[in-house]
């Protein structure tokens, strides 16, 4: 409380929606409901936006970890004795995050250019050119208050630090040195056969049973080789789980589900003139996609407060129902709705007796159970894993680097080029899903001790520290060449590890009832299965509202004017 500061009270004090929290779910509701003309107050404890999808300086990242990894003390019994026909019930935090593990191999880094970064919470994650976030971003008008630029390439890792590049397109095809002749011809064969599909020619249509099948059975039927349906499987389709174990594997892809994602993926290809690959990455990271809903909401109306906490959800004695919230600052403000970041819950306080209205409803107040684990890593280096690439995804499939290993691993690496890193260093952000934090950490050892040298003694940890100086003392000079990652290391020296984070983070479900909650970043690359989830939450707590009308736009942009390129 003492370290709130003095702020004049809100007016008015009365809102058709509450939102805690900035993350992206929240923010998208909060720029819908703002929109529909709803009167809404969107409060959040941090000093910045984006909650658990922002972008953070590096030493500004262990801190926001460690704070939300503690588990919370058991809340006390709600209070009764308010002036008020309200019962106080006291916001509890839970543990979204584990087995944090910071390591620093120069700790000049973290002293002198920490500001320099911006690391994603939430990462690896990219936009696909086509899809369900940047039509969002352009039938909204917020394309306007960011910049994009293109992921250069995409390929398939081996546990021999081999990166094979994905023959995506004809041309990718023809110019892969890496596949034989028969290869090259079943995969055209496949390719064309999925186009006519889905631009509806009879004499090539994909069966109703062969849709309703699992993937890999059909990519069988057509013949393809091991490597070819890994390639299509795991770096084009992007499966989870390990598709050749039918009977193990969790999130079986269907063949209809396959296609739509490969639509998807040729579909973002060559969309945008400056794009040269499917994927695209916004500059200065992903936390500035939630901070322009946070602007489109603003310029609706919608009133911001950071570093406010709530400290306590205000519920009629009488009736159990949702009231408001009571604010660090000891004021009370009222509202119809409430959404709030996965972040907060509310239980039934320990040896306490509520009201029965106030015990029936408590059970809705708290987060459903979470769905299972991601294990995530951030590592910062020197130099590129291709001396020639400089922002690129790599995928992993399963067992591709130990037989355990049944998820699929994925990589990104962003240059300084997109603003996220000094310039001629490079951020690789490393995740798998996972049962524990055990085998999460495995996971993303195993990517780790492939493709990095990890310092182990001071004498190494003295040579990476040397490195850093010379980069630091090239820092004022923001050239193009050091920041197209400048001359990359002869043979196959891989580069060194000069900082890393690695994390288990919590994958928790949305909800819908008396107060909504939010769901945490999810395991996929892209943002589609998210933005679905918060446009089911608007249309249950607003089924009246549509999302976003196209009436509300007041600058709307074509494509052309959405150039992923500064």
């Amino acid at each position: 409380m003492d370290d709130i500061p003095p702020y004049p009270p809100i007016d008015p004090t009365t809102f058709d929606l509450i939102v805690i929290g900035t993350g992206l779910p929240e923010s998208i509701i909060a720029a819908a409901a703002s929109t529909a003309s709803k009167s809404v107050l969107h409060l959040d404890p941090n000093p910045f936006y984006g909650s658990h999808f922002s972008s953070l300086p590096l030493a500004d990242l262990p801190s926001f970890l460690s704070s939300h990894s503690t588990s919370p003390s058991p809340p006390r019994s709600p209070s009764s004795d308010d002036p008020n026909e309200f019962s106080l019930l006291e916001f509890a935090t839970r543990p979204l995050y584990s087995s944090i593990d910071i390591s620093t191999f120069s700790p000049n880094l973290l002293d002198q250019h920490s500001r320099k970064f911006n690391l994603d919470v939430a990462g690896p994650r990219v936009f696909f050119c086509a899809d369900k976030s940047i039509e969002l971003l352009l039938r909204t008008g917020t394309n306007q208050y960011m910049e994009f630029k293109s992921v250069d390439a995409t390929f398939v890792g081996d546990n021999k630090g081999n990166l094979w590049s994905v023959p995506d397109s004809r041309a990718a095809i023809f110019k892969d040195k890496s596949l034989g002749l028969v290869e090259k011809n079943k995969l055209m064969r496949f390719f064309k056969l999925v186009q006519g599909h889905l631009a509806g020619e009879q004499d090539v249509k994909i069966s109703e049973e062969d849709l309703q099948s699992p993937f890999v059975d059909f990519l069988n039927k057509m013949g393809l080789p091991p490597k070819i349906k890994s390639f299509i499987l795991y770096a084009i389709a992007m499966a989870d789980y390990d598709q050749e174990d039918t009977g193990a594997c969790r999130d079986l892809l269907k063949t209809k589900d396959g296609i739509d994602q490969l639509a998807l993926y040729n579909a973002s290809i060559g969309r945008f003139q400056n794009a040269s690959g499917a994927f695209l990455y916004p500059i200065y990271g992903q936390g500035e996609l939630s901070q322009a809903f946070c602007r489109r909401a603003a310029v609706k109306g919608c009133l911001y407060v950071l570093r406010m906490p709530v400290t306590a959800l205000l519920v009629d004695k009488d009736t159990g129902c949702y009231k408001g919230v009571r604010l660090a600052s000891g004021q009370d403000i009222f509202s119809q709705k409430l959404i709030l970041d996965p972040t907060f819950k509310v239980t039934l306080p320990l040896g306490s007796s509520p009201p029965l209205p106030l015990k029936e409803k408590l059970p809705f107040f708290s987060l459903k159970d979470d769905k299972g684990k991601i294990a995530r890593g951030i590592c910062i280096t020197k130099t590129s894993l291709k001396p020639d690439i400089s922002n690129f995804l790599v995928v992993y499939p399963p067992r591709s680097l130990f037989p355990e290993q049944v998820t699929s691993i994925r990589l990104l690496q962003i240059a300084s080029n997109l603003g996220v890193c000094l310039p001629g260093m490079f951020v690789l952000y490393i995740s798998a899903l996972c049962n524990d934090d055990d085998q999460g950490k495995n996971l993303i050892h195993a990517v780790m001790n492939t493709l990095l040298t990890v310092p182990l003694d001071s004498e190494s940890n003295a040579a990476v520290q040397s490195e850093t100086a010379e980069i630091g003392s090239a820092v004022q000079d923001e050239t193009s060449e050091s920041s197209s990652g400048g001359p990359s290391d002869s043979g196959e020296e891989k580069p060194t590890l000069l900082w890393s984070a690695l994390y288990s983070q919590e994958l928790t479900l949305g909800q819908v009832d008396f107060i909504c909650s939010t769901p945490m970043p999810d395991g996929k690359l892209n943002y589609n299965d998210l933005i679905d989830t918060t446009f089911k939450i608007f249309q249950e707590i607003y089924p009246e509202e549509e999302f976003f009308p196209e009436t509300s736009l007041e600058n709307p942009e074509g494509d052309g004017d959405a150039s992923p390129e500064t």
